[in-house]
């Protein structure tokens, strides 16, 4: 099954996982914004906009932090820590994995939008996960 995923480009991995996280950026400034209803996100349990703000902008400063790992896991950037970075990318794979269960239980845009970018998430994150670093 790893072989599979070893057939995608790393560097088509990076542009995967950049999407990803520029997406879900987008749809958070999209909520605090008040273009996309805040009781579509976070399984509508937010009663206000002031209580989804924060989960919001914690969602965009996670992202900035993934966004960056990506480009280091990638190559893109120089890291020396080469056993970091791969555990990192494990517990991203975890991490979003949990989010995407999630997402199928939450509102109907949660299952049709969200769950499909947190699978592109969750695959870019495991490719770079299976890279071998030296």
């Amino acid at each position: 099954m790893m072989e599979k995923f070893r057939e995608i480009n790393i560097k088509t991995a990076v542009i995967m996982g950049m999407c990803f996280y520029s997406l879900t950026i987008l749809i958070h400034v999209l909520v605090i914004s008040g273009i996309i209803p805040f009781t579509l996100i976070n399984g509508g349990r937010s009663e206000s906009l002031a209580t989804q703000l924060p989960i919001s902008i914690i969602n965009i400063i996670i992202s900035i932090i993934g966004g960056l790992f990506t480009l280091i896991a990638g190559g893109n950037i120089f890291c020396k820590y080469k056993r970091g970075t791969t555990f990192i990318c494990w517990f991203f794979v975890v991490f979003w994995s949990v989010g995407f269960v999630q997402q199928l239980l939450g509102t109907p845009f949660e299952k049709i939008v969200c769950s499909i970018l947190l699978l592109l998430g969750v695959i870019s994150n495991f490719r770079m996960a299976i890279e071998k670093r030296l």
